[in-house]
């Protein structure tokens, strides 16, 4: 047996928008757990994204498949108090608005668990939550460039951003792995926690190699296009035609067999300018000339044979339309109102079928009113327990004393 809806009966409240907390969002409601997506009236900006389904966003579907959509104003004290009532029941509130904004309308977590001890909350910014940096916006391309991705990306002459909302997409991940310690975490002790995900932080972490490099090495590595800055050979190469294929030696041991297997020039693998490492990233230029004169003549099937026979790491260069017919690639189809978009699976695969429907804004805003109405909500809490699940008393106990 494999993952099976392992969240199944949890209840996720997530006013999110964009594509951070949707990602996050998404892979709880994949791991099983139900996932309600609060949205304004005028639902999330990323349903504007395109129009690619027959009108409506290809990038939502993508990100709020699976989800429930209720339009909430919490301006409004009846939406005030649904939402209250909504986060009564549930298991982890999930958000990226603006640090302090819901804290300010009373929504944080210390106040929210006098009525739900065993809440989780989970927000994610851009640059904390103190302080004058708090205040700005930070969208995926300004977090890159003020982590200094923008500074190891691209060339020698120009910076580039990351090509996929990076920033986005590994704070989503961060947030939701978290947010399952914090679920472990609950079970032993019954209680929640707030977490707060920076996107900065994400992404200085992301940049530890650089940084140590800066730090330690004497300089940060410079921008060289697909080149590795600190391996060498790591990079493209051209075969007979021009198409390219990457390759990748990491020992000394695997620059001999390509020396001896590849480019049938074994004295290359004791030449002292290509002896190790830090040799070969010296003298990269001459390395260079001499694998461009091997691959040069070979076409780009036959080379990446002799590559893989002679177990050199390689990979071919692939477009979008490469990845979109790759014999690789696993599809799920999204249902987003009677329009199917196909798009690449989530990389952990489970028993369960994927959750497929988009929702169209607020359709299920009527049927949550009725269920999460305060006098409703009263009803339930009297006959039921809380939705999260405790550990044995004993281990409760003893997480207390440590």
């Amino acid at each position: 047996m494999g993952l099976h809806k392992e969240l199944d009966g949890l209840l996720v409240v997530s006013m999110d928008q964009a594509v951070a907390a949707p990602y996050c969002a998404l892979m709880l409601a994949d791991a099983g757990a139900r996932v309600i997506k609060v949205e304004r009236k005028e639902g999330d900006f990323a349903r504007g994204y395109d129009k690619g389904a027959d009108g409506k966003s290809v990038f939502f579907s993508w990100l709020n498949r699976g989800k429930e959509s209720i339009c909430v104003d919490i301006k409004d004290a009846n939406d005030e108090q649904l939402l209250r009532s909504m986060l009564s029941r549930a298991d982890v509130f999930l958000h990226n608005l603006a640090p302090g904004a819901l804290v300010r309308r009373g929504f944080g977590g210390d106040v929210l668990r006098e009525t739900n001890p065993g809440l989780i909350t989970c927000e994610i910014n851009g640059y904390g939550t103190t302080g004058d940096w708090a205040q700005k916006k930070a969208y995926d391309a300004l977090v890159q460039a003020e982590s200094g991705i923008f500074a190891v990306n691209g060339t020698h002459e120009h910076p580039s951003r990351v090509g996929i909302s990076i920033c986005d997409i590994s704070s989503g991940q961060t947030a939701f792995s978290t947010i399952l310690r914090a679920l472990i975490q609950r079970g032993v002790t019954g209680a929640g926690i707030d977490i707060s995900i920076s996107m900065f932080d994400v992404m200085a972490d992301y940049m530890n190699f650089p940084l140590l490099s800066h730090r330690y090495l004497g300089q940060a590595p410079g921008r060289m296009g697909i080149t590795h800055p600190l391996i060498a050979p790591y990079g493209a190469y051209a075969a007979k035609g021009g198409e390219q294929v990457m390759i990748s030696i990491q020992s000394d041991r695997e620059w001999q067999n390509f020396c001896d297997s590849v480019l049938d020039q074994p004295e290359l693998g004791k030449d002292s300018r290509f002896a190790d490492n830090t040799h070969r990233v010296k003298n990269r230029n001459e390395m260079d000339k001499a694998i461009n004169s091997t691959f040069s003549v070979h076409d780009i099937d036959e080379l990446i044979r002799i590559l893989d026979q002679a177990k050199i790491a390689n990979s071919r260069l692939s477009s979008v339309s490469d990845l979109s017919d790759h014999e690789l690639i696993r599809n799920v189809v999204a249902d987003f109102d009677g329009t199917e978009v196909s798009m690449a699976d989530l990389p952990v695969e489970t028993d369960a079928d994927r959750p497929r429907v988009v929702p169209t804004l607020d359709q299920h805003g009527p049927a949550s009113r009725s269920e999460f109405s305060p006098e409703q909500s009263k009803s339930n809490m009297s006959i039921k327990p809380p939705t999260y699940r405790l550990a044995h008393p004993e281990r409760r106990e003893s997480a207390a004393r440590l």
